[in-house]
């Protein structure tokens, strides 16, 4: 099948099978290799991207579904002249080790804070938040420590 996919702002012709997950789509016939891929059932979450603002697995998605819709993937993150503040955070806090998972948790809280900018206020909704994705490195006080300090950041820049 032909289809067309917005990614991080630019439309991609591909032909891919009916079965080729959105994942797949995105690292191999796009090369957008941001996207990891860890347990392929949607449960570690280091594939999550945005489709139209909403964080999903791109392992259960398949490309033919989400054609037509804005797709944005850890490589689109940043903005401007430089990175993302979730990417800022991460960094500042240490929030990742190995970072296989990272691409996922910083796509979740893109979506995340996108809908709900207070989340760190509340952090029995931030740990519910962040229990969707796995990580095996970090122990995730960083991670949400990262998340807090680029909610700060964001609600000061108006974004």
């Amino acid at each position: 099948m032909n289809v067309e996919l917005t990614v991080n702002g630019r439309s991609h012709r591909i032909d891919v099978e009916p079965r080729t997950s959105l994942a797949d789509a995105l690292r191999d016939r796009i090369g957008l290799t941001g996207t990891t891929l860890g347990c392929e059932h949607g449960v570690c979450g280091s594939c999550t991207v945005l489709v139209d603002g909403t964080a999903i697995r791109s392992c259960l998605a398949l490309a033919v579904q989400v054609a037509g819709a804005d797709i944005t993937t850890v490589e689109g993150l940043a903005t401007g002249e430089g990175p993302h503040p979730l990417q800022e955070a991460f960094a500042a806090e240490h929030a990742l080790q190995c970072g296989f998972c990272t691409p996922g948790f910083l796509m979740l809280l893109a979506g995340a804070l996108a809908a709900e900018p207070d989340l760190d206020r509340d952090e029995e909704r931030l740990d519910q938040v962040l229990a969707s994705n796995l990580c095996r490195c970090t122990g995730y006080a960083g991670i949400r420590r990262a998340a807090a300090r680029a909610a700060s950041q964001l609600r000061a820049d108006g974004a």
